[in-house]
């Protein structure tokens, strides 16, 4: 009979560790949630501030570069409509600052 009562009561401490686990697992963001914070804070940021956001400290360094390089070429009007590179607006620019 003790034995019994030690397994259920056991059990029902690892079935209670097991879901409180997986509730503070899936209320974390994921890796996607926290690159599009990022995208978002390095496009609000102040021109000039080179300085990384403190919500790109979860993104890994290729990615960090790979947002800032977007949100680069976005602000330089390189982006059209449909969120693709338009290359005759980066020739307009190299032209246009030929002397």
């Amino acid at each position: 009979m003790r034995r019994a009562i030690a397994l259920i009561a056991g059990g029902a401490l690892i079935l209670a560790g097991g879901v409180t686990g997986t509730a503070i697992w899936l209320s974390q963001p994921s890796y996607d949630d926290i690159a599009a914070d990022c995208a978002a804070a390095l496009t609000e940021r102040a021109e000039g501030n080179k300085a990384k956001p403190s919500a790109c400290h979860g993104v890994n360094e290729d990615d960090y570069q790979a947002l800032v390089m977007s949100a680069v070429i976005d602000d330089l009007g390189w982006i059209d409509e449909e969120g693709n590179v338009d290359k005759n607006e980066i020739l307009k620019d190299a032209l246009e600052a030929t002397p």
